[in-house]
């Protein structure tokens, strides 16, 4: 039983539940609701995947900011092209290559010029953002989303890209918890220094943790414009945010070494669970997700410095 409450995972479940029961028993028939859970699944999605590729960058102590600008630019790119007439495949692989390669060129900048994460990726997010209001023209891309629109199609049961987030989910878990890699990136986010004159690769993880990003966060892009069926240059704003908060939620600390993806995941859900009960409120605005959002992301950064502190 005292190996059980040491368990990682045991805080972000709890939270999970405690805010799911109270909102379970304050509106009952709404929010228990088959198609209420079926639109918290599909709202979460994007935002989950994103945090796979996120919990990684963070584990290994870096950031991206990134990942909106890359979303939109995804889907502004699969937009285009099946206008242009390409097949859904190749739209889809090149759609999810672009922020890829933007995760390729942050690594290096980070491995080789020794530049901070955080200022490589504050810029990728403003040169993002303007390529997709160029290739967009600054408005949105119609096209034939040509069987795409599938993986995110509404109805009574959940959507493939939901199993496709869970897959993916339990792909992270494995790499993170049982390869020579997930190792590799956890001794990179405790002590780089250490890591390497340990024998680990710095560079080679760190391009590779953050092309890994770059597609995940392509793959959600993909899934963006199968819920919009246009390319938006103008969308997920403040997905970066959504991404960082379910992460350190989900209990991974934001200076690196320590976390795990099933957390990432728990972080996700209870961002989505809250999102749904002020949407199914009716009088609070949108915007108070956003401060309900920030201000949980403070309180758990906060958590997470009493803890270290308590631990020296």
């Amino acid at each position: 039983m005292r190996q059980l409450w040491r368990r990682p995972w045991l805080g972000p479940l709890a939270a999970l539940l405690g805010v799911y029961i109270l909102f379970a028993l304050l509106a009952p028939g709404t929010f228990l609701g088959m198609a209420n859970l079926t639109t918290m699944a599909r709202q979460t999605v994007v935002v989950a995947i994103t945090s796979l590729g996120m919990s990684f960058v963070i584990l290994l102590g870096g950031i991206d900011l990134s990942v909106g600008s890359a979303v939109a630019l995804t889907s502004v790119v699969v937009a285009t092209l099946l206008d242009a007439g390409w097949s859904p495949v190749a739209a889809v692989a090149l759609g999810c290559a672009t922020p890829a390669l933007s995760g390729l060129v942050t690594g290096t900048l980070t491995t080789r010029a020794q530049l901070t994460p955080f200022i490589v990726t504050l810029g990728s997010m403003s040169v993002l953002r303007g390529i997709a209001k160029g290739l967009a023209d600054e408005q949105k891309v119609d096209a034939d989303p040509q069987g795409l629109d599938a993986l995110m199609s509404s109805g009574t049961s959940l959507p493939a890209g939901v199993f496709l987030a869970l897959g993916l989910a339990a792909a992270g878990t494995l790499v993170l918890e049982y390869t020579v890699f997930g190792r590799h990136v956890l001794a990179i986010g405790s002590n780089a220094r250490t890591a390497q004159l340990c024998g680990v690769p710095v560079q080679r993880v760190t391009l590779l943790v953050y092309a890994l990003a770059g597609a995940l966060t392509g793959v959600a892009g993909v899934l963006e414009f199968s819920t919009l069926t246009v390319g938006d240059p103008t969308d997920s704003i403040g997905l970066e945010l959504d991404a960082i908060a379910a992460v350190v939620i989900g209990g991974t600390l934001l200076t690196g070494g320590y976390g795990f993806v099933l957390g990432s995941v728990l972080g996700v859900l209870v961002l989505g669970v809250i999102q749904t009960i002020i949407t199914f409120e009716g009088t609070l605005s949108s915007w108070w997700t956003k401060i309900v959002i920030g201000a949980l992301l403070l309180v758990f950064v906060i958590l997470q410095r009493l803890l270290a502190l308590r631990r020296s």
